[in-house]
């Protein structure tokens, strides 16, 4: 084609990085923008932000040399207990784990973990260590560029002046992308009037690698764990969704009211005494699509195409799934000579991809509205769903298998 670049990626985020590296490795010339600046040491003081990451992303991360850059140890998830309250706010003497559903080692095939937590400042700590390391990748950071495209090319103009050009762009700048709303693709979003609380705490006992999930007719809350600091021996990160006015009185509580609350909400959990070891941090919760995935010298991927309801933690997950697909795509592309900006090509990538995110993302706004309703027909419904699973081990396996995105 002539150009400077074979791919320029737009977002140097989880996504668009992994994808960066991956193809790299594979002899693609590329252009990684991120308006960030790259640091390789874990922050000082991290926000409590944690990504739960499907067991079926780490080999990913690993191929990509993202995994073994990690500065610091990543937690496995090895127990998962999912309840449901039924209406009530649970206590430990009215409700309890043992009430719902729990999957263990012996759900997991091979006895590998569920998923890893990993805090977002060590994985972006990776990613930096990662990107400055890998030979073929020119990574410009903090950097912009504005885009045109063409049949023929994109051009690329960056913020130091110099104007390059690239066969193909992908968009992985996120849920409000620019170059998504600059090739005019439409989006469409669903509100959910809602909002989640997260946070970081402290606990006196050991949390031996569970997570719980406690649906709620106001929202899901979700306890999940976090690896050891020298600081705080036994930590959780918390998940709390509610309504916008009810969230922001938790988020003015006193330390011991807020930990009494939290304490209520986990089924019995004794994980000891609870303190705040992080700071509150809130958003509004949404699900969106875009319309299409690509335009002309364009794709899209990760959040600028899909965005889901965290009630199932599988949002950065699915944006590992368009990593695996372009990966695949774009690699066999550029070993046959193709142009990668082919618009045969792209469409291709939206037909392999785009079915199966829509699929995921009316399955996570399923799942919100069953199970943040009080109806007791539903209420019975979703109960037995529950105890068919906890019954039924090789309908409980095929769940898992999905869930750990194997």
């Amino acid at each position: 084609m002539g150009t400077d670049y074979d791919l320029c990626i737009n977002g140097g985020g989880p996504i668009g990085a992994t994808l960066a590296c991956l193809l790299a490795q594979k002899g693609l010339r590329i252009l990684l923008l991120e308006r960030a600046p790259l640091s390789p040491t874990p922050a000082q003081n991290p926000d409590g932000r944690a990504y739960a990451l499907a067991e079926g992303v780490r080999p990913l991360l690993e191929e990509a040399g993202i995994w073994q850059a990690l500065p610091l140890s990543p937690q496995p998830i090895t127990t998962i207990h999912v309840t449901d309250s039924q209406g009530r706010i649970p206590s430990a003497s009215r409700s309890s784990i043992a009430d719902g559903l729990s999957f263990t080692g012996d759900d997991a095939p091979e006895g590998r973990p569920f998923g890893w937590m990993v805090e977002a400042h060590n994985l972006l700590a990776a990613i930096a260590r990662t990107l400055m390391a890998q030979p073929g990748l020119d990574v410009r950071a903090p950097a912009t560029g504005r885009f045109t495209f063409s049949p023929d090319s994109a051009r690329i103009t960056l913020d130091t002046g110099d104007t390059v050009t690239a066969s193909l762009v992908i968009a992985a700048d996120g849920r409000r992308s620019l170059l998504r709303e600059q090739a005019g693709i439409g989006l469409t979003r669903i509100p959910y009037h809602k909002v989640a609380l997260v946070n970081v705490l402290a606990h006196e006992k050991p949390h031996h690698g569970s997570a719980l999930e406690n649906f709620l007719p106001q929202g899901p809350f979700a306890r999940l764990p976090l690896p050891a600091t020298e600081a705080h021996p036994h930590r959780s990160a918390i998940v709390w969704t509610d309504r916008p006015e009810r969230i922001d009185h938790f988020t003015r509580l006193d330390a011991r009211s807020f930990a009494r609350l939290v304490q209520d909400r986990l089924c019995g959990e004794d994980l000891g005494a609870l303190e705040q070891a992080g700071t509150h941090w809130t958003y509004p919760l949404a699900s969106q699509y875009a319309h299409r995935y690509c335009a002309t010298r364009l794709l899209l991927a990760g959040d600028a195409a899909h965005g889901l309801h965290p009630v199932a933690g599988q949002g950065m997950n699915l944006g590992f799934r368009d990593v695996r697909t372009l990966n695949d795509l774009l690699g066999d592309a550029h070993a046959q000579g193709q142009d990668l900006g082919d618009p045969a090509l792209l469409r291709r990538y939206q037909r392999l991809s785009r079915p199966g995110n829509l699929a995921m993302l009316a399955g996570c706004d399923m799942m919100e509205r069953l199970f943040s309703t009080d109806m007791p027909l539903i209420r019975h419904a979703r109960h037995a769903g529950l105890m068919a699973l906890k019954r039924l081990p090789s309908l409980r396996h095929g769940f898992v298998q999905r869930a750990m995105g194997l």
